[in-house]
């Protein structure tokens, strides 16, 4: 191919094949990413030269780290069996009634905040597996409490595992770069220095966007899941969704100018869950009016899997500390886990499953199953046998669900992440022909195009990586250092340029089809990945949009220019949404159980 635009085309398309699939033909993820590994494929050996043994190696890899995750869900899926069956599900569904009946206030509290908190401390879709069970036990549609496990892995998402994706993703793609190393060096930093400017300039970028969150959460909730589908509803929760984003936004970046890329979601989202629990308990700033979904006789039937909520009263009494403390454990023991400063961490990452140089290749692959999330959901369960006094008897019965539930979401997981790494491992240490991965092809492209422009689109480079890849962190080691080369061309702050890759980044795990498998997984929805994407996409063009247009105004200032006209065309868009002319039809009352 002698041109870079048929090139990037051809790159793309195993990406369009899966987005018109799913979310235009609405196939499910298990008959979508096998046609899309087959197109990555032809594209890898037909036009980027990879050998056939690099597919192979490539894919084993894939596999690899289709283990980990379906490890990940699975542990998930067992905790909540387990405290299902023990009755603690019944206990925390009727605290969180105490609290607040209000659905809206639900799932900001435990989304928002708890899932943030969760993402701070665990990071790789984690936060998804553990809000959506959660969510489906309170009562809510499994399509709802997967769409609020999505959105809420944004904002919290660059700061995840601990900064993992500034302190391994950005630091990564920059390192062995000599022109970053001269940029430092003119600019009298150390590459800890500059990380930690790179992680408070993220900060602000996700505070500015991300403090809208919680209300576009809740308008969603009404205006895809209420019985008048409408925007308004979810509006009415204002003074509470801004209290609850700014309770977290604030101390979050001040934690990132004070104490470094490690600990902003961690401690910001603590800080907003302790001061957002203590208003809602006082009923402070809450709704009027409460509101709830339409009763389960009139939920569309793409919104229900194949788990209910358990109405049923508990044949075992819990307290709600008792009900609790697993989740306490479980974010207990990632932070411990997690802390470089700890010597958990180096003990547990010691023992690794380890395949170098996969079948002869330069692919190199290993798993660390003691760190992975799945082994706390493991040890939490096992806790729980014996807090919750439970019988043998409801603890085989727990097992043999959470292995029927994970059984649904392996097929589709076994493509995608092979068909990941084939679309990542094409570059020029993989191929026969000296072309630049698929990624930097794209990347490449949209900056010839762009020009000057280029930090209006920065941070949809960011997505894509996230989209392809399932991680910010991967997106910003492909990336960082193409953004920050970019940002020089231009002749503006790389370190901007880089922070609006890394908050792009974050947003794509919105979209991204791995976490909306595994998080569906969760809760017993499958099939349903191309409705999802429909959803999430909206507050993740939101999200690149608003950090783009603030990219260009941190670049060129704020004036009469594309960023700042931008910004006020995504304000008015937003206004106008607020405010609909029209409502869409009400779901009918008469409506007949499972007719969409």
């Amino acid at each position: 191919m002698d041109t870079l635009a048929l090139r990037a085309l051809i790159a793309s398309s195993p990406l369009l094949v899966i987005g018109i699939l799913l979310a235009g033909l609405r196939w499910p993820a298990r008959r979508a990413m096998p046609v899309g590994y087959l197109f990555v494929v032809a594209a890898a050996v037909f036009v980027w030269d990879v050998g056939w043994r690099e597919i192979a190696a490539s894919t084993v890899q894939g596999l690899m780290i289709t283990v980990s995750l379906l490890y990940i869900v699975f542990g998930a899926l067992l905790l909540l069996s387990t405290l299902t069956a023990s009755g603690a599900m019944a206990t925390i569904r009727a605290g969180f009634t105490s609290v607040s009946p209000d659905r809206r206030v639900q799932a900001i509290i435990i989304g928002w905040l708890f899932g943030s908190f969760i993402e701070g401390a665990s990071g790789f879709g984690t936060p998804a597996a553990i809000v959506a069970p959660l969510l489906l036990a309170l009562g809510f549609p499994a399509m709802a409490a997967v769409m609020v496990g999505l959105v809420i892995q944004s904002t919290a998402v660059s700061f995840g595992a601990v900064g993992t994706p500034i302190l391994v993703g950005v630091s990564g793609g920059l390192a062995g770069s000599t022109a970053f190393q001269a940029h430092l060096a003119a600019a009298g930093l150390s590459q800890a220095e500059y990380l930690a400017r790179v992680g408070l300039q993220v900060a602000i970028f996700h505070a500015i966007i991300g403090t809208l969150i919680p209300l576009i959460l809740a308008c969603m909730l009404t205006g895809f899941f209420g019985r008048n589908r409408n925007l308004r509803e979810g509006l009415a929760v204002w003074p509470f969704a801004l209290f609850a984003a700014l309770a977290m936004t604030i101390p979050y970046v001040l934690v990132a100018a004070f104490l470094g890329p490690e600990f902003p979601s961690l401690l910001g989202s603590l800080i907003g869950l302790v001061l957002v629990m203590l208003a809602a308990q006082r009923g402070l700033l809450m709704p009027k009016e409460t509101w709830d979904f339409p009763g389960p006789e009139h939920w569309e039937k793409s919104w229900t899997g194949s788990l209910r909520a358990d109405s049923a009263p508990p044949s075992n009494r819990i307290s709600i500390t008792q009900a609790w403390l697993p989740y306490v454990l479980v974010a207990g023991l990632l932070v411990l886990t997690r802390l470089p400063q700890l010597p958990v961490q180096q003990m547990l990452t010691g023992i690794s499953v380890e395949w170098n140089n996969i079948l002869g290749t330069r692919v190199s692959q290993g798993l660390q199953p003691l760190y992975l999330p799945g082994s706390v959901f493991l040890v939490a369960t096992l806790i729980t046998y014996v807090l919750h006094r439970m019988r043998p008897a409801d603890v085989i019965a727990s097992w043999s669900v959470a292995a029927r539930q994970l059984a649904g979401a392996s097929v589709a997981l076994l493509f995608a992440v092979p068909l990941v790494r084939i679309f990542i491992n094409s570059g020029p240490e993989f191929n026969a022909s000296g072309l630049t991965s698929m990624p930097l092809t794209l990347a490449e492209a949209a900056a010839q195009g762009a020009g000057g422009l280029w930090p209006l689109f920065a941070p949809w480079i960011g997505a894509l990586g996230a989209f392809a890849a399932g991680s910010n962190t991967v997106s910003n080691l492909m990336f960082a250092l193409f953004q920050f080369a970019t940002g020089e061309k231009i002749g503006v702050s790389p370190l901007v340029i880089v922070a609006a890759q890394a908050v792009g980044g974050a947003a794509g795990n919105m979209v991204t089809v791995h976490n909306i498998v595994a998080a569906s997984a969760t809760v017993g929805l499958l099939g349903q990945e191309g409705v999802l994407i429909r959803k999430t996409v909206l507050p993740m063009t939101y999200y690149c949009l608003a950090a783009g247009a603030l990219a260009y105004i941190w670049s060129y200032g704020f004036g009469l220019n594309a960023g700042t006209l931008l910004l006020f065309v995504l304000a008015a868009a937003l206004i106008a949404l607020a405010w609909p002319r029209r409502r869409v039809q009400a779901v009918p009352a008469a409506q007949a159980p499972g007719v969409e």
